[in-house]
């Protein structure tokens, strides 16, 4: 993205650090926006386009991890940094892992803040609109640097009429992808309609395509139009298109040449009006040399590939992914939400995930099931993992992991009481300290926990 006349909001309750980074920032060639609260901020996102957010942590009122959530549904994809004093990075780092960009530290040094900013809107959305402009994309959580530029290059090819293949391994969302062009097209008042074409067998699957009529084949009491015919005016998604047999493919390839279709068992042709959007996890270049797949057809539907990665490509996005699963299941099922700790996530931030977004999704419904209290800590998540085989800690991350939990453990028993923890712990005092710093671990939010 081409940083030079950016426009930035900053946040802060604090006149004097306000004044400071609007001159600071104006100087180096952006422009700028300023609120003193986070409510007054959200009302400058409501009526200006702004590319990057700066926002102090501590505010009266909405704070900036406050603000940085409504911003987070408001505007996805818009960054935000967050500014914290000394003594709440711990805080801060926390904040990163909900999907917040980075933070800087105060004070704030031009250097730091200047690299922050311009990795910031290097991440940025290369469109960054009102909030109401981007629900197209919103079922999409993701604020990784791939996925912003796939979702970019996606914005424009939705607003053509080009036929698009969608690329990527099983679980990393492509049908959502493919919702998503639809909703930020021309034809989103008009159907999407889906079918998986390894989920049918050849005849159920040409009836499915192109309808039938009644009395084409045993069973048929009655005429089927046909999704193709019920698509018209909008979008057709086809997905494991690798897997249409090849008979089918001929048929399909003519209704692309020709715009119409005609129902199996019937001599009259229907035109349609219907945009194909297909998708794959296999190789269809492989397929072609093996004649599982025509050369014809992949040219007609691959005009535009768009790939999405696999998950562990972008594990910036997975924080995103937990928080968005977390609330959906709690709003499902009807029941306050779970939370992960920061080490619980980190945990799963590590993992390989070679099931996808799929994968992940499928182990925080298992996790909230299994786990018992309200928070859902890093030794659950790592027996879980360890269970499937998707992570495996080196030598020195366990023993990390095992002191940080041990610390958790002595500070849960005495309602975070260090020096009984360190009695428990036979340490002395000034020792366990350091152990606790080391790990970043608050004494204070073990007495939360307790009340």
């Amino acid at each position: 993205m081409n940083t030079t006349g950016a426009h930035l909001l900053i946040v802060d309750d604090d006149p004097n650090l306000l004044r400071l980074m609007n001159i600071r920032l104006k100087a180096e060639g952006y422009r700028v926006s300023t609120a003193d609260s986070g409510a007054a901020g959200l009302a400058v996102l409501a009526r200006e386009t702004i590319d990057l957010v700066i926002s102090d942590l501590r505010m009266e009122g909405m704070n900036g991890i406050e603000l940085f959530e409504q911003i987070q549904h408001n505007y996805p994809g818009l960054p935000v940094i967050i500014i914290t004093a000394q003594g709440s990075i711990a805080d801060a780092v926390a904040a990163t892992q909900k999907g917040v960009f980075g933070f800087l530290i105060k004070p704030v040094g031009n250097s730091e803040m200047r690299h922050q900013i311009l990795r910031a809107l290097d991440t940025s959305p290369k469109k960054l609109t009102r909030g109401q402009d981007q629900r197209w994309r919103e079922a999409i959580k993701s604020r990784s640097e791939v996925m912003e530029n796939l979702l970019a290059t996606t914005e424009q090819v939705a607003g053509t009429n080009v036929s698009v293949l969608i690329s990527g391994q099983s679980g990393t969302g492509k049908e959502l992808l493919a919702q998503a062009i639809h909703r930020a097209s021309a034809r989103n008042e008009n159907p999407f309609v889906a079918i998986n074409c390894s989920a049918l067998p050849e005849p159920l699957l040409e009836s499915e395509l192109f309808g039938h009529v009644r009395g084409a084949f045993s069973g048929a009491v009655s005429d089927h139009q046909g999704l193709l015919r019920a698509a018209d005016g909008g979008t057709l998604f086809l997905d494991e298109i690798g897997d249409m047999p090849l008979p089918l493919q001929a048929k399909l390839l003519r209704v692309l040449q020709d715009g119409q279709v005609r129902p199996v068992g019937s001599t009259q042709h229907f035109r349609v009006d219907v945009r194909i959007l297909s998708a794959t996890h296999r190789d269809l270049e492989l397929a072609m040399e093996e004649g599982l797949f025509r050369q014809d057809l992949y040219y007609r539907l691959n005009v535009v590939n768009l790939h999405i990665p696999a998950l562990r490509e972008r594990a910036e996005d997975i924080p995103l992914l937990i928080k968005h699963f977390l609330l959906h299941i709690s709003q499902e099922s009807g029941v306050t939400a779970k939370r992960f700790s920061p080490d619980a996530i980190e945990q799963l931030v590590s993992a390989n995930w070679p099931g996808n977004v799929r994968q992940l999704e499928n182990f925080v419904q298992q996790l909230i099931a299994l786990t018992p209290g309200a928070v859902i800590g890093a030794a659950h998540v790592r027996q879980a993992l360890s269970e499937d085989g998707s992570y495996i800690p080196s030598f020195n991350e366990a023993r990390r992991q095992f002191e940080h939990e041990y610390l958790s453990r002595m500070l849960r028993l005495t309602n975070g009481n260090v020096s009984q923890a360190a009695r428990l712990a036979q340490r002395n005092r000034t020792d366990f300290y350091k152990l606790l710093q080391r790990h970043g671990i608050k004494p204070e939010q073990f007495k939360e926990q307790q009340d």
